[in-house]
């Protein structure tokens, strides 16, 4: 099968897998995993940060970094369609008590214009705003990416209102190799960045939360709370150090292989448009949108899986465990379709 539901479906090579075998390994809930302890040295210099936390998963460090920064009964700002408030099980309320103002954007983005509106005033008939969080790529978005400039605004304009930044770094890399952006500069205007491992870097296993040395250690405390504290981590963990110093420039490969679908759906009768493709998803509006199961079975018919995203639309996600040769036999069965 050649899988384009997710980056998430990526497996380890066996280069990848050799690193995991020979990683040395000890309790990490004793920060004595000597591989752990470099994963999260490796991620926060590389992001100019004091600390960094490794974790089960995107979705942990994302609620673990919004427990830290709030309070229960506090509010949260993001995108309606944002990962933190749509695919995490409800999490912000479950987990720390927090509301949330949603807010419309481009694609996933939200702009300064859009946050400033929304900070609620000193009045007891409304929840402080304590947090605003965003998401780079946005996956909802098709993979768009946030420009730097806007970033910096809505930086400087959450620390003039002494609010805490929090990214969602889910697909980061990707976004940085398409800017070109400097991973230290970039960070500068964060507070915080949950960094996922095991989708387009291709680790099995992991996030990593990145911050100070005070908002790590608190982080730390919430992570053995919800249950998070592993042992031997470092097996799973090098998997991600791998992912860090091998696979971040090959991300342009899978972009690239994004844009040759783009152009092959641009010109299909069966579609309505495409999203424009800024890294590695390509998310398909179709003509007639009840036909769009019909059209999955019949990719998965060829021996292609992709994914439902939304009514009369699909999401193919390009990742390094698809080829050229995969890419070319999926423009040859759509062409078909």
């Amino acid at each position: 099968m050649i899988d384009f539901r997710s980056d998430t479906v990526t497996v380890p090579s066996m280069e990848m897998r050799e690193f995991m075998l020979d990683a040395p390994v000890g309790d990490d809930v004793f920060s004595e995993d000597p591989t752990v302890n470099e994963l999260e040295k490796y991620a926060a210099e590389m992001f100019g940060k004091e600390a960094a936390l490794y974790c089960s998963s995107g979705t942990q460090t994302n609620q673990i970094a919004i427990n830290v920064h709030t309070q229960p009964g506090g509010e949260v700002i993001c995108h309606w369609e944002s990962h933190i408030y749509k695919y995490e099980g409800g999490g912000l309320a479950k987990n720390s008590g927090v509301s949330v103002r949603l807010l419309d954007g481009d694609r996933g983005r939200i702009s300064i214009e859009d946050i400033r509106k929304w900070q609620n005033p000193d009045d007891v008939h409304y929840p402080i705003t304590q947090l605003v969080s965003l998401e780079d790529t946005a996956n909802r978005g098709g993979g768009a990416v946030y420009d730097y400039k806007e970033i910096a605004k809505i930086a400087a304009w959450c620390q003039e209102n002494n609010l805490p930044l929090h990214l969602d770094g889910a697909r980061l890399m990707n976004a940085l190799v398409v800017t070109g952006q400097d991973p230290k500069l970039y960070a500068k205007s964060f507070d915080t960045i949950s960094l996922c491992l095991s989708k387009g870097l291709g680790a099995p296993i992991g996030s990593v939360l990145i911050g100070s040395k005070d908002f790590v250690k608190h982080a730390r405390r919430v992570r053995k709370v919800f249950g998070g504290g592993m042992r031997q981590a470092g097996m799973i963990a090098a998997g991600g150090l791998f992912a860090l110093k091998n696979n971040v420039e090959r991300l342009k490969m899978d972009h690239d292989h994004a844009l040759l679908l783009e152009d092959t759906f641009n010109q299909l009768n069966w579609v309505e448009s495409v999203m424009p493709v800024m890294t590695n998803i390509v998310v398909v509006h179709l003509k007639e949108k009840g036909k769009r199961d019909q059209i999955i079975q019949k990719y998965l018919d060829n021996g292609i899986k992709c994914m439902a995203f939304g009514e009369g639309m699909l999401r193919f996600v390009t990742h390094l465990n698809i080829q050229e040769s995969d890419i070319q036999q999926t423009i040859e069965v759509s062409k078909k379709i």
